[in-house]
C-alpha cells in the first residue's frame, strides 16, 4: 500500500480512535487501528469488540491500495507532533512494517496483518430513522451526568432511549438515573418510528458526544437486537447495547410538588459553586433555608469550616432541605433558560427541576439527610 494524507484529517480521526481503544487490552490486535486505502479514500477502524468506530478520510491520494494494522496510540502520538496540515506519505515496508515520512521525519512502525483484525458485518438496514446531530447531542448532554457508576446495577450504567407518545405526537425520549438523581429529555419526531427501547452504554455515549460536537448534519440510526448503529456523513459508530431492563422511571417523577422556587440561573450556579468550595470532597450537603422570597445557602464541614450565602428568589413558603452540591451544579449547567425552577414538597421528598427555556427536559434530585 502507498498513499498520501493530510496531517489534520489524520489527527482528527486518530483522536476519535483513542476514545474507543482500551489502554490495557489483552489482545495486541485491539491496540491497533485498521488502515484501508482504496477508492480515493482512507478508512480507519478501531474497536474494543463492544464498540466499533469507522472513519473515512476522503480525497486521499492513493498510489497503491492495500490494508494493514498498526498501533493506534503510537501513530496518534507521531501524527499530532507533525506540523499542522502537512502532507504525510505512507507506504508499506514489507509485511510487518509501515513507513511514514513528512518533511524531515521518517518512521517505520510495526504492523499486524489486516486479516487478524476483528470485524463483524451486521445488516442494519432495517428500521432506520434520522435525526439532526445537535438534537441527538442535546439528549445525550442532558442525561449523561445522571448515568450510574454502580457496576452491580449494570442496567443503570447507560441512557435509556425509547419512543414515547403524547396524544398524536411521537418523541424519542432519553432517561438516565443513578437512583440519587434523574434526567429525562425528549425530542419530537416527525412521525412514528420502528425503534425497540435500548440502553446505550456510557463509553458509547461519550464517544458519540465527541463525534457530534464536530458534526452538523443528519445522523442515521438503526438497531438490531443487541446492537445499534449511528451513521454520520464520514463516520460510523456501532455499539453493543446493555442487556437489562430499565426501571419504570415515570413513577419516580414527583407529582405533588406544589412549592415553586424560581431563581436566576447564573446567580444560583455561582452561589452554590462558591458555598460548596468549603467542602473538599463535595460530599457535604448544601443546605437550603427557604423563606418568603429568600434562599439562604450554607455548607458546613467539620474539618474545613463553613460558608453561607443569601439569594433573592421567588418563593412563597418556608422550608429547609439539603442537596448534594455536585448534582445541583451538573443540572444547572445543562439549563438553557435564564432562570431555574425547582418544585419542592417537603424536607424528605425529591425535588423536580425544570428549565423554563426547554420544556422537553426535566430533572429529579433526591434530598440529603440532615
Amino acid at each position: 500500500m502507498k498513499f498520501n494524507a493530510n496531517q489534520q484529517d489524520l489527527q482528527r480521526s486518530l483522536n476519535y480512535c483513542q476514545g474507543v481503544i482500551e489502554k490495557r487490552s489483552t489482545l495486541p490486535i485491539l491496540s491497533n487501528i485498521l488502515l484501508d486505502a482504496s477508492d480515493a479514500k482512507l478508512t480507519i477502524t478501531a474497536t474494543d469488540l463492544d464498540l466499533i468506530f469507522i472513519h473515512e478520510i476522503k480525497n486521499v491520494e492513493i498510489i497503491e491500495k492495500g490494508k494493514t494494522t498498526t498501533s493506534s496510540s503510537i501513530m496518534y502520538d507521531i501524527i499530532r507532533k507533525f506540523a499542522s496540515g502537512k502532507k504525510i506519505n505512507f507506504s508499506s515496508a514489507g509485511d510487518s512494517k509501515i513507513h511514514l515520512e513528512s518533511e524531515n521525519s521518517v518512521f517505520n512502525l510495526n504492523c499486524i496483518g489486516a486479516s487478524e483484525f476483528p470485524l463483524t458485518n451486521e445488516d442494519f438496514n432495517k428500521n432506520e430513522f434520522s435525526i439532526k446531530s445537535k438534537q441527538l447531542l442535546k439528549l445525550l448532554n442532558k442525561c449523561k451526568f445522571s448515568v450510574s457508576n454502580d457496576e452491580t446495577r449494570h442496567y443503570l450504567s447507560g441512557i435509556f432511549f425509547h419512543q414515547t407518545q403524547i396524544e398524536d405526537n411521537f418523541f424519542l425520549t432519553a432517561a438516565a438515573t443513578d437512583s440519587h438523581r434523574m434526567s429525562i429529555s425528549k425530542l419530537r419526531l416527525p412521525e412514528k418510528i420502528e425503534f425497540e427501547p435500548i440502553i446505550l452504554p456510557k463509553k458509547t455515549i461519550f464517544q458519540l458526544c465527541s463525534l457530534l460536537e464536530d458534526y452538523e448534519g443528519e445522523v442515521k440510526i438503526s438497531n438490531v437486537k443487541s446492537k445499534i448503529k449511528f451513521q454520520l456523513s464520514n463516520s460510523v459508530l456501532i455499539s453493543k447495547l446493555i442487556d437489562g431492563k430499565f426501571p419504570n422511571y415515570v413513577q419516580v417523577i414527583p407529582k405533588e410538588n406544589k412549592k415553586k422556587l424560581e431563581i436566576d440561573l447564573k446567580l444560583f450556579l455561582n452561589s452554590v459553586d462558591r458555598v460548596a468550595s468549603v467542602s473538599l470532597d463535595k460530599k457535604d450537603g448544601v443546605k437550603f433555608n427557604l423563606g418568603k422570597d429568600v434562599l439562604n445557602l450554607s455548607v458546613n464541614n467539620t474539618n474545613s469550616g463553613d460558608g453561607k450565602e443569601s439569594l433573592d428568589v421567588k418563593f412563597d413558603h418556608e422550608l429547609d432541605i439539603s442537596f448534594n452540591s455536585k448534582y445541583l451544579i451538573d443540572i444547572a449547567s445543562q439549563i438553557n433558560g435564564e432562570k431555574i425552577e425547582i418544585y419542592l414538597k417537603d424536607t424528605g421528598s425529591p425535588a423536580l427541576i425544570k428549565d423554563p427555556g426547554d420544556f422537553d427536559s426535566i430533572f429529579v434530585v433526591m434530598p440529603m439527610k440532615g
